[in-house]
């Protein structure tokens, strides 16, 4: 099979199982205004990427060499398809992979959903693997793009149960504490919500830093599962 091949099996496959409804439904959960999609349930979504690695149509260089064409159309699901893919080949992870997935957010990741089915299923299997090392998702944190830098502390979250240095986590992390950008603001919060909860001590001393100067939905998802008494701690002072 050959990449325009692939696409087009995909396409006709999207194409042939829309439902507007469904497209309606999730809809309402991409606030950002960037959901396009064709409504394709997920019972046969899973059946047909199922199909496609049983039947040994695909491979990751495949699916990386049709990307482009799979992402160019911005439908969901064709996103979705290149995604699950290679979150169900691992043994298949190289550098290389790495690298052309960092790739992917030039062109096709532009939602939060996508971005974090690689923090949570695809990025930290490179790190568990040894591929890559917890520095090298550093450039990233300078990316022109809002998704990529989110991925960066979504990822690290399955870090911290096997990290002992919280601090030089923090201290990588510590621009997006200034970020612009709503997206990273929920990913980096996220990231210490879980941290928060393995060590309380490392974690309150690096909220207390940002407390006055980073964005307050950081702190809203930091401090979910906090006391009413703890999250005063890291209320705002006012001027």
């Amino acid at each position: 099979m050959t990449a325009q091949e692939l696409f087009i099996e995909i396409r006709e496959f999207c194409e042939s199982n829309t439902d507007p409804a469904l497209v309606e439904k999730y809809s309402r959960y991409f606030k950002e205004g960037v959901y396009s999609a064709w409504g394709v349930g997920q019972e046969l979504f899973e059946a047909k990427w199922k199909e496609l690695i049983k039947e040994k149509k695909v491979d990751i260089p495949l699916v990386l060499e049709a990307a482009p064409l799979l992402f160019e159309s911005g439908k969901y699901e064709e996103t979705s398809f290149v995604l699950i893919i290679i979150k169900e080949l691992p043994k298949q992870y190289n550098r290389q992979v790495f690298d052309g997935i960092s790739k992917f957010f030039d062109f096709g990741i532009y939602n939060w959903a996508h971005a974090d089915t690689l923090g949570m299923f695809i990025m930290p299997k490179f790190l568990k693997q040894g591929i890559v090392e917890v520095s090298d998702f550093q450039p990233w944190l300078v990316s022109p793009h809002k998704f990529q830098r989110r991925t960066v502390p979504v990822t690290l979250i399955k870090s911290l149960k096997t990290m002992n240095d919280f601090k030089a986590l923090f201290n990588m992390l510590e621009p997006l504490m200034s970020d612009p950008e709503r997206e990273v603001h929920q990913g980096m919060g996220w990231f210490l919500r879980e941290a928060w909860k393995l060590n309380h001590e490392v974690t309150e001393e690096f909220l207390l830093k940002w407390k006055n100067t980073a964005p307050r939905l950081i702190f809203q998802y930091a401090c979910e599962k906090m006391t009413k008494e703890d999250k005063l701690r890291f209320k705002k002072e006012k001027n």
